[in-house]
């Protein structure tokens, strides 16, 4: 009999920062607590992530490539394909091939459209990436966008504060569903006259309901706590959580790596102090925010 290994693999397609908690420097350790396997894809190598002032960077669009074709003639399987932060159009094709060639029908694909926020493109982030992404997002089984990234995905003006109802929400998330993935979560939802909390939307298209969860919102900015969030999301889901648990688990997740990191004095550019918070993810919800948006 042929021993199979049990633990899962994720393909993770993310940039690797030797300064920060961003990207890879998230992604390896928390689906690593969570019991995964991750096979890195890097996409480039950076001495520092991009909000610093000054960093190296070297693409690794190339090599890409080499590492797929290396993957293929060992025979590995992925369980779960996780992309984050791509780019160019060139590192899009990639991932699709990837997924093309790699996936079986069991197997997950998590894209985080990474594109901007705030209202607008990252800088650098060239508007042609957009179109690519709405292509990507066309293989995914999940999509996490924040708001500025969901009205992008749909080609629609970013809308104020007051226009986000419940049911303008459901319509979006909705319109983002029928583009192909079954789940979409949308974060960084601010809530009418209560700045501060936020919240985080989901649909699932396979019980056409929809989601809701409502934190505090912390004063302060901390890069890598999208990764962070999709990560969580992704792991809970390979374990088995259903779509509001590993909500909970994440936005819970985030929230107590926040509070562990907030109130040191601190450069905030590091990224919210994981090693503080990891063990946390064994641990079984605290309670439970989840509501169901009729």
């Amino acid at each position: 009999m042929r021993i199979q290994n049990q633990v899962k693999k994720v393909v993770a397609v993310h940039d690797l920062s030797g300064m920060g908690r961003v990207s890879l420097m998230a992604v390896i350790p928390i689906l690593s607590s969570m019991g995964f396997q991750v096979c890195p894809l890097p996409t480039a190598v950076l001495s520092a992530h991009t909000q610093y002032p000054d960093y190296s960077f070297l693409d690794l669009t190339d090599e890409m490539k080499n590492i797929i074709r290396k993957w293929q003639q060992m025979d590995v399987r992925f369980d779960t394909f996780y992309t984050g932060y791509l780019g160019s159009a060139r590192q899009v094709k990639i991932v699709e091939e990837l997924i093309t060639r790699f996936r079986r029908p069991n197997d997950l694909v998590v894209v985080d459209p990474v594109l901007g926020d705030n209202g607008k493109l990252y800088v650098g982030m060239a508007d042609e990436m957009v179109g690519e992404m709405r292509r990507l997002i066309r293989t995914a089984d999940i999509i996490t966008p924040n708001l500025t990234e969901l009205f992008l995905l749909l080609d629609r003006p970013m809308l104020s504060v007051a226009e986000l109802s419940d049911r303008v929400l459901k319509e979006s998330l909705k319109a983002l569903s029928d583009k192909g993935p079954e789940i979409v979560i949308v974060t960084s939802v601010p809530v009418m006259d209560n700045p501060h909390m936020t919240s985080v939307y989901a649909y699932n298209r396979g019980g056409g309901r929809y989601w809701k969860v409502t934190c505090p919102y912390l004063p302060a900015h901390y890069p890598g706590t999208g990764d962070t969030f999709t990560s969580v999301i992704t792991g809970a889901i390979m374990q088995g959580d259903s779509l509001p648990i590993a909500l909970d688990r994440a936005t819970q997740f985030i929230l107590q790596g926040i509070r562990a990191t907030f109130g040191y004095e601190y450069n905030n550019l590091d990224g919210i102090m994981l090693e503080k918070v990891l063990h946390n993810l064994d641990m079984p919800i605290q309670v439970s925010s989840y509501e169901l948006v009729e």
